[in-house]
């Protein structure tokens, strides 16, 4: 149960397994997803490393089949997901997947290959039909056959003044459709108008054998005279990529040329339905393996990858690999480890060896489905120091409370509550569609973070009395007025009370207030006309409450923090002042505030002072403002010791605690200069001729005799100092000697960094509590949003008194529907969600939470899947 609350204890282990069997073992371990591998040979460039050529040869396969399922996602032939989840296959049978696949890309390249050039020829004849028709609707549309002739000797004798007659010269051909207009000013341009342009528009798109988009095409026929204007004309049609095609000049040849085209299109459509029924049949019978494969290549290059990051040993029939995993998971992993080594049939163990270390482990916190959405808040912020009190946790109940105080709302949170419970029955199904809509999948995510705010803002509402802007009168009102003469409570009648918009009723009055309201804010609020004054007082103060104890709560726990990594002088220099300081103000503010409120009655609460000047002057020690009287006898007393126990945490904090870590590291230095003069034989007595005890030094008497740096207040833990065993003192002096050298004590950094902490830390405590004010401001700004909204929307449809009021209403309900999703629940739920959030980051995780680890990234399949294969 310890572990929910730090992070997993980590150990750094180094493993040995057999060359025969490390593929195998290694898969088992990915498969488990419980060791984090670190790199042995950071050194080795990656083209010279032992299994380069191995994962070559599955960038190979991989690339192989991107290449399969970009042409099954062209056919539109979805990809059949079973769920299954394959062993990795042997190394022995990665010829046979590299075989499978070498032949299976040969064959779709091969289908291209010839259906794009049967497509490329069918193009070609579906332009050719299309050109001898329109020609012959060009010839068709001539009177005279011989029009043509006497046009040429009229252009002939224009130009040259002869009589003799010339027949004009045509070329046809197809071009694009948006090319036609700079097409025709070319021609016009380039042949000095000497050339007749006929064009007409293909209905029907082509479709291009390259890309397979649709095209629309125009047909043209060009009329001309002499080779000359023949030539540009040519030149400019390959200039404008249109593609010219020989058309015979009499009728009968050009009709009996089409009968043939028409034959040909009619066969080569028929051999192309077979190539794409093939190809169909090809790529339907890959898409039912094609998940398979990916994840059997995936896994076989994650393993070479991982098998590149060990040793081997000089006899090449052992792989050495260190890995970072969990304590508590050891005996799975050496599960897997046999498991693996029994599956590759190797008779040799592999072993896994604890090791010691210095280094900083990564920090691994468990999670499952509820508590990931908080684990991710708390790691955006940063990820947590080794085995550091882990905020999520607490962030589990804290944040959707601190969101539903600024989004209280009855109907609002019953909404968000609705929307996060589909998306929490129905989990397995939305996990199995695997959306690619990245806000969907982000709003999935965090599924239970928004059922939890959901649930408290209703609980908020309830407090509140707000659903949609309006109050439930569920328990009676406790306010009370009795139009009747006479009788008890205001003396109204029903004509004062119809002839006033504006009464005021006063509690002190018996039988006008009752007594208080069951739970939450009294119904009569919702028609008072100093609603939003009351408000403001109650919602302000209680921001100031949850601000402060949820500080105190976040300085109690660097108490944890301190004490399990055994640093008292952060206890008595460190949290003890800053607890103190913090409550002799405003924890004396939030008491302050509850003794306000049960001190004063309906009849005294006309003469209760202003909470805010009595703080301000508290402060400044001035009590002799006559315009604020004392709340309670001895005021002044308690009011400058709490001020004076305040101001003296500052110093402690600032001055006491730099010098007790110079005067500790002038200790030490003293005595690693004294154990450098003395024999290590004779150490202990040297020591004991100090006046240092041996409790104090970290001597133990257990089997054999060990001696381990002093460590005193904030210095190093004995893993930090260099624990050095009696019988290697000399062996490791060295290492110690080089270890106080890479960390020297500057004074003058250390009274900068602690002055920097201290000034952040009593800033901090006043910039923090105002900034929980924003708890006030957003609750009223989305109260006032709601109201506004139901003001000027519902209640005109509910105003309208005509016939066809029921469809208008209808009509307005909608648009209050969608506003209301759009604004309160979106926009201002994501407001609302941000400024949690801030509070946490800023407010509470600075009081105790460093977040200046590194996270522990397992070598996982599942993740490697996940993060390469939503596609």
């Amino acid at each position: 149960m310890g572990e929910l609350f730090r992070s997993e204890e980590m150990t750094l282990a180094q493993l040995f397994l057999q060359s025969e069997a490390a593929y195998c073992c290694v898969s088992e371990l990915g498969e488990l997803g419980m060791v984090q591998f670190r790199d042995l040979n950071p050194d080795v460039n990656v083209f010279q490393r032992k299994f380069v050529n191995e994962v070559r040869r599955c960038e190979e396969m991989d690339r192989k089949l991107r290449f399969v399922e970009k042409e099954i996602k062209k056919a539109n032939i979805p990809t059949v997901d079973t769920g299954e989840n394959p062993e990795v296959p042997f190394p022995r049978d990665m010829i046979d997947l590299e075989a499978t696949f070498e032949k299976l890309e040969n064959e779709l390249k091969e289908i291209n290959t010839n259906q794009e050039a049967l497509k490329k020829n069918f193009l070609e004849l579906t332009e050719l039909k299309h050109i001898l028709r329109r020609t012959q609707q060009f010839f068709d549309e001539m009177e005279d056959p011989n029009l043509l002739e006497e046009s040429s000797a009229l252009m002939e004798g224009s130009e040259g003044g002869r009589g003799a007659p010339l027949r004009l010269g045509f070329v046809a051909g197809v071009i694009s459709r948006e090319r036609i207009p700079t097409f025709e000013r070319m021609l016009w341009r380039v042949c000095r108008g000497n050339v007749f342009l006929r064009k007409a528009e293909i209905e029907d798109p082509l479709e291009d054998p390259a890309t397979g988009d649709q095209v629309h095409k125009s047909v043209f026929i060009i009329f001309f005279q002499g080779d000359q204007l023949k030539n540009r004309v040519k030149k400019i049609c390959e200039g404008f990529r249109a593609s010219l095609y020989p058309c015979p000049e009499t009728p009968q040849e050009r009709k009996e040329m089409l009968a043939g085209v028409n034959s040909r299109i009619d066969d080569l459509q028929m051999v192309l339905n077979q190539t794409e029924d093939h190809r169909q049949r090809v790529l339907q019978a890959a898409s039912k393996t094609m998940r398979v494969w990916f994840i059997k290549v995936r896994k076989m290059k994650a393993i070479y990858h991982t098998l590149n990051l060990c040793n081997i040993d000089v006899t090449q029939k052992c792989l050495i690999a260190e890995v970072w995993c969990p304590v508590s998971d050891l005996d799975s992993i050496q599960f897997a480890l046999r498991r693996g080594t029994e599956r590759s049939g190797s008779t040799v163990p592999s072993i896994l060896n604890r090791m010691q270390t210095k280094q900083t482990p990564p920090t691994f916190n468990k999670t499952n489905k509820f508590t990931s959405g908080f684990q991710n808040i708390v790691d955006a912020y940063g990820i947590g120091n080794y085995r550091e009190i882990n905020p999520a946790p607490y962030t589990i109940i804290t944040f959707p409370f601190l969101f539903a105080v600024m989004f209280g709302d009855m109907g609002h949170g019953t909404l968000m509550t609705c929307a996060a419970l589909y998306l929490v029955i129905r989990e397995s199904r939305l996990v199995a569609q695997k959306s690619d809509n990245e806000i969907f999948n982000m709003v999935f995510a965090g599924r239970y973070i928004i059922l939890l705010m959901g649930i408290f803002s209703i609980y908020t509402g309830i407090i509140y009395n707000d659903c949609f802007s309006k109050s439930l009168n569920m328990f009676g009102s406790g306010w009370s007025v009795r139009p009747m003469f006479g009788s008890k409570g205001a003396n109204w009648s029903f004509e004062t009370l119809d002839g006033n918009r504006v009464l005021q009723l006063d509690p002190a009055v018996p039988g006008v207030f009752n007594g208080p309201y069951p739970l939450g804010i009294d119904p009569i609020w919702n028609v008072a006309t100093n609603k939003l004054t009351f408000l403001n007082s109650f919602k302000m103060k209680m921001s100031v409450i949850l601000g402060v104890v949820h500080m105190l709560f976040g300085v109690s726990l660097s108490l944890f923090n301190h004490l399990y990594f055994k640093k008292p002088l952060n206890i008595f220099l460190g949290f003890i002042p800053e607890i103190v300081f913090m409550a002799s103000l405003f924890g004396y503010l939030v008491l302050l505030v509850f003794y306000k409120w049960t001190a004063y009655d309906a009849f005294t609460s006309k003469d209760a002072p202003s909470l805010l000047i009595h703080f301000i002057n508290m402060c400044l020690f001035n009590y002799n403002d006559p315009t604020n009287k004392p709340l309670y006898r001895g005021q002044m007393g308690i009011q400058v010791l709490l001020v004076l126990i305040a101001l003296a945490c500052v110093p402690c904090m600032l001055i006491v605690k730099t010098m007790v870590l110079r005067r500790q590291h002038l200790w030490k230095k003293k005595l690693s200069q004294k154990r450098e003069e003395t024999p290590a034989e004779n150490l202990e007595q040297s020591l004991e001729q100090t006046g240092v005890s041996s409790s104090c030094t970290g001597l133990t008497q257990q089997g054999t005799q060990k001696f381990g740096g002093v460590r005193v207040g904030n210095g190093p833990t004995e893993d930090e100092a260099g624990i050095m065993d009696h019988d290697h003192l000399s062996q490791h002096s060295e290492e110690g000697d080089e270890q106080s050298e890479e960390e020297p004590f500057d004074f003058g950094d250390v009274a900068v960094h602690q002055a920097i902490h201290t000034i952040e830390y009593c800033l901090g405590c006043i910039s923090n509590t105002a900034s929980y004010l924003r708890l006030w401001a957003l609750s009223l700004a989305h109260a006032q949003l709601s109201e506004v909204l139901w003001t000027m929307v519902m209640h005109l449809g509910l105003s309208s008194r005509s016939g066809g009021g029921f469809f208008g209403l209808s009509i307005i309900f909608s648009a209050f529907a969608t506003l209301t999703v759009a604004i309160l629940l979106i926009m201002e739920g994501l407001s609302a969600f941000l400024h949690a959030l801030r509070l946490h980051w800023v407010e509470f995780q600075n009081k105790f939470y460093c977040g200046q680890g590194f996270k522990f990234f397992p070598f996982s399949f599942e993740s490697i899947l996940e993060g390469r294969f939503d596609e």
